[in-house]
């Protein structure tokens, strides 16, 4: 055990933030699974033992992917994305078909699903990261540069955007701050916004959600004349957070959790508000923008492009769904079914989070060991 802990390396902060998140998802996750449970005849420690075993995992996971020099990630940044656009492909035609959507595909004798777009935002961003830092001599050049980048970033947004918009979303504004971090002309970052456009309207307007993405931004936008069916989550999730006032009702005192439809994962910032009040609420929000400010520390700070841009597309990504899935829950957005990260019930989502920030930790520990290696120089001197 020492000798794991010796090899931790990496932001401190960053693994205090972990630890935090993980612990209130355990205690979130606990409170608000027990309607899940009665409805499925199962004991309530049973959602609690299997969430902790993914988050054991994930922290597994991120151990072992910060200890990895994150140059290893450009080399494997191609491959992954042979690999995620085949799956993308291949979950929106056999994938398994929920609420409409054909995002996830079973893992043989596990019994688990997959959300193949977890994959599309680690393999996206490391193969941007990698292409714009190795053509930043010719980064103005439209055929080895912009067409290939253009793109990738197109092709993975209409696969995603097909079953999954705001996931979609998200991950092409990622892409866009990455391309402007990565000096591409802002001519080009406006055709690819046009084209980004076009494909989204095609989407909205033609794609085979058509219907509920339309019915949910009505009821986002006019939600006096909303079918009360589509406002129920959103209107349950104010409830929640309303009830909850200053300090909330306390752990395990949730009420609303019997009648949100996903309070373990999709609005389970409205349970945690609930049980802790605006304290907690506000205290949760203060947790992600202290993980952005440390993640933007690292990317000033990292002594390469990769790194930096590799940093800063994985940090943004993470922080941008948090503040995705809490806007939802307090209404400032229309419903998605965007995770927390780290604290919504989940599978691989948890462990794909996981890699994400053992990537930025393994960044952060190219920064600190130049440092130690600087300093026993000067001492051996």
């Amino acid at each position: 055990m020492n000798q794991i802990l010796n090899n931790v390396k990496g932001d401190r902060w960053i693994w205090l933030i972990v630890i935090l998140l993980s612990v209130l998802s355990l205690l979130a996750v606990y409170s608000s699974t027990g309607t899940l449970a009665y409805k499925q005849g199962k004991a309530n420690e049973t959602y609690l033992i299997k969430h902790m075993a993914m988050i054991l995992g994930g922290i597994a996971l991120m151990y072992v992917s910060h200890r990895l020099d994150y140059r290893w990630y450009a080399g494997i940044s191609k491959i992954l994305m042979v690999i995620t656009i085949p799956l993308l492909l291949y979950t929106l035609l056999f994938g398994n078909h929920v609420n409409d959507a054909s995002r996830w595909i079973a893992i043989p004798g596990t019994g688990l699903t997959f959300q193949t777009s977890d994959l599309a935002k680690l393999a996206l961003i490391t193969y941007l990261a990698r292409t714009l830092s190795r053509k930043q001599e010719n980064i103005k050049n439209v055929k080895q540069s912009f067409i290939p980048i253009m793109g990738s970033v197109c092709v993975v947004f209409i696969l995603i955007a097909l079953a999954n918009l705001s996931t979609a979303l998200m991950l092409f504004g990622v892409s866009i701050l990455l391309l402007i971090i990565g000096r591409i002309s802002i001519k080009q970052i406006a055709v690819v916004c046009l084209a980004g456009a076009v494909l989204l309207t095609g989407v909205v307007m033609l794609g085979p959600r058509r219907k509920t993405y339309i019915s949910r931004i009505h009821a986002f936008m006019h939600p006096e004349t909303a079918n009360k069916d589509k406002s129920f989550q959103s209107d349950h999730s104010k409830i929640a957070i309303a009830t909850g006032g200053v300090l909330g009702k306390g752990p395990g005192n949730s009420t609303e959790r019997n009648y949100l439809p996903h309070p373990y994962s999709d609005f389970i910032y409205a349970t945690i508000v609930e049980e802790y009040g605006l304290v907690g609420g506000f205290m949760l929000v203060g947790i992600y923008l202290f993980l952005l400010y440390r993640c933007i520390k690292i990317v000033t700070k990292a002594p390469k492009a990769f790194g930096a841009l590799l940093a800063a597309g994985l940090s943004f990504s993470l922080t941008i769904q948090a503040f995705a899935n809490m806007a939802v829950a307090v209404g400032l957005g229309p419903v998605t079914g965007v995770p927390l990260p780290l604290v919504s019930m989940g599978g691989t989502s948890i462990l794909f989070t996981s890699i994400a920030f053992g990537i930025i930790l393994s960044v952060s520990r190219d920064i600190d060991e130049p440092k130690k290696v600087l300093v026993g120089e000067i001492r051996e001197a």
